[in-house]
């Protein structure tokens, strides 16, 4: 099952990442994908700051990690766009296993290291403004969740 929607600004995305964050639960795990620039970052501040997060979310392209414990739930928001094929396993199982929110940027780099259940959604650039989003639940959670947000 595949969900497509159209992101026609940055409100959109930061929108539609407020209304998945409306039907959360522990353990999510949000995997975003797509060309740089186009709107992975904008999807973790939407989910962020409706979980109630106030702190300044950006890219932790260095650090890997950034942890949030300021919201309702626990938020762990990842880029592993710099991992390399000898530092890939850092424990990412652990992180999808804390009681809190797993937001990965680049995924597709540590696809074998993903759950089974997880929902993907992957940001293909139209134009300057305009993103089309393919969203793949794996697992019933997951297909819920689409189905009460899309």
């Amino acid at each position: 099952m595949k969900f497509k929607y159209t992101s026609k600004n940055e409100r959109d995305t930061f929108a539609l990442a407020q209304n998945f964050e409306s039907e959360k639960f522990p353990n999510m795990v949000i995997c975003l994908d797509g060309e740089l620039g186009s709107g992975k970052t904008i999807f973790v501040k939407g989910f962020a700051h409706a979980l109630g997060i106030e702190e300044n979310i950006t890219s932790p392209t260095f650090n890997i990690i950034k942890e949030y414990n300021s919201g309702e739930l626990p938020l762990y928001h990842m880029d592993v766009y710099r991992l390399d094929e000898n530092s890939i396993d850092i424990g990412f199982d652990e992180y999808f296993n804390k009681n809190g929110v797993c937001l990965i940027e680049w995924s597709d780099i540590i696809k074998d290291y993903l759950p089974e259940e997880r929902l993907e959604i992957n940001f293909k650039v139209i134009n300057e403004n305009t993103r089309i989003l393919e969203i793949v639940p794996y697992g019933e959670k997951y297909e819920e969740l689409c189905n009460s947000v899309l």
